[in-house]
């Protein structure tokens, strides 16, 4: 029975340092996503800040006014 416990222990061991490394990896992984949602944050309003209303809107709608249907 000595041994039984031994080994459960060790699988404790093992099972809770895997648990410490997902934790830390994801971890890792929500700070990079908060660093690159600061910097689009930070371009946003440099973008904002430095452009007209016009130029703005063009970029986010690109697509409009570039071709003109006419039918006679």
């Amino acid at each position: 029975m000595e041994g039984g416990v031994f080994l459960d222990i060790a699988a404790m061991s093992i099972a809770m340092n895997q648990s410490k490394v997902k934790q830390q990896a994801s971890l890792s992984v929500m700070k990079m996503a908060m660093g690159n949602a600061e910097q689009q944050g930070a371009a946003m309003q440099e973008l904002l800040s430095s452009s007209d209303v016009a130029s703005i809107q063009q970029a986010a709608q690109a697509h409009l006014g570039k071709h003109i249907d006419i039918k006679g």
